[in-house]
């Protein structure tokens, strides 16, 4: 009668295959990177709809006023290098982690202002960059009187790179969006 099965060596073959076929799938997909570019993709959109709620605010408000003049950061943490130098200077940055639409956040646009022209405020609450630490954060210029604004932040991913911008002084690369990039 005759046995049938695998034998040590053929198990470990193929076990050896299977290693070096996952290894290389983690080489190829690399699972930080996507990481990053997910996190990128979330900053990206958020501007969009950061970027679509002010205009909608700027052309729909009969008198729209910013309810103050300033840059601010969305962090409370240490403002890192990334906001340290540049338009962004850490001195001059209000930090402030609150995501409300009144302006109080740290947009100081009140967008329930919008209630009475499109029946309510575009956004719920402001968005918060998905790391929130003194190198990644969403940032912002406001003037008040020009109605004029900047929205910037740091990308991380490799992929996403290219969409980084010189800002005015060129000492630092961020993804900027607004209706005046060089506040």
């Amino acid at each position: 009668m005759q046995k049938k099965g695998f034998t040590l060596i053929e198990l470990l073959v193929v076990i050896g295959i299977l290693a070096i076929l996952t290894a290389a799938v983690v080489v190829v997909l690399n699972p930080a990177e996507l990481l990053r570019q997910s996190r990128d993709a979330q900053r990206m959109s958020d501007f969009d709809a950061l970027r679509g709620s002010i205009n909608l605010f700027l052309s729909t408000v009969s008198s729209p006023t910013f309810d103050s003049t300033g840059q601010y950061i969305d962090t409370g943490s240490t403002i890192g290098a990334n906001f340290s130098g540049g338009i962004f200077a850490a001195g001059a940055l209000v930090a402030n982690t609150s995501t409300v639409v009144t302006g109080a956040g740290w947009v100081p646009i009140n967008f329930g202002l919008m209630s009475s022209t499109v029946g309510s405020a575009p956004l719920s609450a402001l968005p918060a960059d998905p790391i929130n630490d003194g190198n990644y954060a969403y940032a912002g210029a406001f003037n008040g009187t020009s109605l004029q604004y900047e929205l910037d932040t740091r990308l991380e991913s490799t992929k996403y790179a290219s969409k980084m911008t010189p800002t005015a002084n060129a000492s630092l690369l961020l993804y900027q969006v607004g209706n005046n990039l060089s506040m």
